[in-house]
């Protein structure tokens, strides 16, 4: 099986670094021709991974048809924003039984499509072959092949057994999920609460808070996933609230580093150009609140995050604003169904 890995940042890279373990045709493809130079010679990506090993079976790229024809896996792991672009770029070279998986965390600016939607419209000869993996990964563990477990999402259950069988590890377990709107939709909002979960830290908040913070934004993204036609329980799985604990808590994530930023007084433009890996919360806020007004979805977390991010909000006041909203129950969806009521 010749395997390609679209997209040599640290996700990518880790990723890469896995499947040549296994497999003796990866090619991992970066745009960057220094890059990949530096790859080969050095067997480390220091820009983006530093301190793990590349196998030296890993063939490192910078020719975008070297890497992808003939491919049978291709990973595509670019940021949400480049995810179309660079569809468009391997298209021609994509064979017709290909099993494309997208591996970003986010929903594209616009059209709120998720990747797999919009991996499909690009590459129609293998759109009915689309997968999502997701969970909580963090590319700085997996690369050091700590014990990680993930999930791959597919409408077909073939390709989705394709993909774990291609990525099962001693050290990385797959599952497989039917569910592609759920598992995309909890990787791409998960990192709105945690830069909600950031923000709240730089305030000097402790674990009550955070824990609010990640139980009620579960809350809101199941209630945002339902509406969209994801599975209710995808959202308490690997995808979904082991997803949203590990972004919001771990020091790895770039997301919870930023909302300590915004903490601190940054915009969200400031902490764009002061790191050098993007911040996917940042645009999936302003896509999540759109979604949520066209589909009239109470997401107030999310809410408070846009005005903080878009138009100047103190986070200090978003956080008095979420503490002081009305009451209401719990478990809301359930109690006005009739499936739980008061007596």
């Amino acid at each position: 099986m010749k395997i390609s890995v679209i997209g040599a940042g640290s996700w990518g890279t880790a990723l890469a670094s896995q499947l040549a373990l296994k497999h003796s045709d990866v090619f991992l493809w970066a745009r960057s021709s220094e890059l990949t130079e530096t790859m080969q010679q050095t067997r480390q990506n220091s820009a983006y991974l530093p301190d793990v090993f590349l196998p030296e079976q890993l063939i490192c790229t910078s020719d975008i048809e070297q890497a992808v024809s003939g491919a049978e896996l291709i990973l595509l792991t670019t940021p949400s924003h480049a995810i179309r672009e660079t569809a468009q770029k391997i298209c021609p070279y994509v064979k017709s039984d290909a099993i494309l998986v997208t591996a970003a965390k986010g929903l594209e600016t616009g059209t709120y499509k998720r990747m797999s939607q919009v991996i499909a419209e690009e590459i129609p000869q293998a759109a009915d072959q689309v997968a999502a993996l997701s969970g909580p990964n963090h590319a700085e563990e997996v690369g050091r092949q700590q014990p990680t477990a993930s999930v791959v999402a597919a409408t077909a259950l073939h390709v989705a057994e394709a993909v774990q069988d291609a990525f099962m590890l001693p050290f990385f377990r797959v599952y497989t999920n039917p569910d592609i709107v759920g598992v995309e939709l909890g990787g791409a909002l998960k990192n709105i609460i945690a830069l909600g979960a950031g923000a709240a830290e730089g305030l000097g908040f402790g674990d009550n808070t955070k824990a609010a913070l990640m139980t009620r934004g579960l809350a809101e993204i199941a209630r945002l996933g339902l509406a969209l036609g994801a599975n209710p329980l995808t959202f308490a799985g690997l995808a979904g609230v082991g997803d949203l604990m590990v972004t919001c808590t771990s020091r790895h994530s770039r997301n919870r580093r930023a909302g300590i930023l915004l903490a601190e007084g940054k915009t969200a433009e400031q902490i764009q150009q002061q790191t050098n890996m993007v911040v996917e919360g940042i645009r999936a806020t302003g896509a999540a609140y759109e979604l949520a007004r066209t589909y009239k979805i109470e997401m107030p977390i999310t809410e408070q995050i846009y005005q903080v991010l878009y138009e100047g909000k103190s986070p200090k006041t978003a956080v008095l604003e979420l503490m002081t909203r009305g009451k209401t129950h719990e478990v809301e969806e359930v109690a006005l169904n009739g499936v739980i009521a008061f007596k």
